[in-house]
């Protein structure tokens, strides 16, 4: 059952490797508690109360109770699928309720920070240093996730409509503009990557002409970040934050910011209205009739 579930992630879900090999690690290690505290060797046969043991042998190990809210989240989608597939007839979660977690405070870049990062380039245009620079140029300028920059290809990009299409969760594509002056590095960028006798249909690949992966881009973001900002956390998804939130500062729109990052909905977006408030706040007091700042 549990090959069916990822296979269905897989091809009709469209889940990313990575996120069908996390579901699989945890329900592997369920299955596993369920056998050898109960001897159930049927996953459909399992209910509450077994899986109630489980999450208190997590927290037991001193597990967060965000990662256990995560796995706990895999089981459910599982169930799900197994009351969907007619192997169960009720959901053994269906009542169940996350565990309390704190408010992960995500602080972004200033603009200041981001500027820095940027200009500490030096003016060489060799293949390492134009890549590197784009990839944090268009991060921060589009505020596309990491996953969706590493499977960006050259097809999806369009300098004459100064776009880009992005592939982004559960395989939905959209189109996010680009600012004039990221078409002028693609194009140095693009002409450094032509010398490289391997091709590839992918934007950003590394020297020796394979696809960027995961980690390489956590090391560039943190690197750049790590000379200009004493922030604890420098990674890709704080420079989507830094994205969303900037716009927001300036203004933008909400919904227009909702579709840029490929947001589902709203809710997903107005988390960043947190870190705007000192800007709405300004607005406010500039704008009400009885703000003092107007007598």
């Amino acid at each position: 059952m549990i090959q069916s579930f990822l296979e269905y992630l897989s091809l009709e879900k469209k889940y990313a490797t990575h996120t069908i090999t996390a579901y699989k690690n945890d329900l592997l290690a369920f299955k596993d508690f369920i056998e050898t505290e109960y001897k159930v060797e049927d996953l459909a046969e399992v209910h509450y109360p077994q899986i109630r043991t489980w999450i208190v042998a997590l927290v037991n190990q001193k597990i967060t109770n965000r990662s256990i809210n995560r796995k706990i989240s895999s089981l459910k989608s599982f169930y799900k699928f197994l009351q969907k597939t007619a192997h169960i007839e009720k959901n053994p979660l269906a009542k169940h309720k996350s565990l309390k977690t704190p408010k992960k405070v995500q602080v972004p870049f200033t603009v200041k920070e981001v500027n820095n990062a940027i200009n500490s380039f030096t003016e060489e245009d060799n293949f390492t240093s134009l890549r590197n620079k784009l990839l944090i140029e268009l991060l921060y300028s589009t505020g596309i996730r990491r996953i969706e920059l590493i499977n960006l290809k050259e097809r999806d990009i369009n300098l004459i409509d100064k776009t880009i299409k992005v592939l982004g969760k559960r395989n939905k594509e959209r189109y996010v503009p680009l600012l004039a002056s990221i078409t002028q590095l693609l194009k140095s960028y693009q002409e450094e990557k032509n010398k490289i006798s391997v091709k590839s249909e992918y934007l950003f690949i590394t020297s020796k002409g394979n696809k960027i992966y995961e980690t390489l881009v956590y090391r560039i973001i943190n690197s750049y970040f790590s000379r200009v900002s004493e922030k604890v956390k420098k990674s890709p998804h704080i420079l989507r934050h830094s994205f969303a939130t900037h716009l927001l500062n300036e203004g933008a729109d909400l919904n227009s910011v909702k579709e840029l990052l490929g947001h589902s909905s709203l809710a997903s977006t107005q988390v960043y209205t947190h870190n705007s408030l000192d800007a709405i706040k300004k607005v406010y007091n500039q704008a009400h009739p009885k703000s003092v700042k107007k007598r």
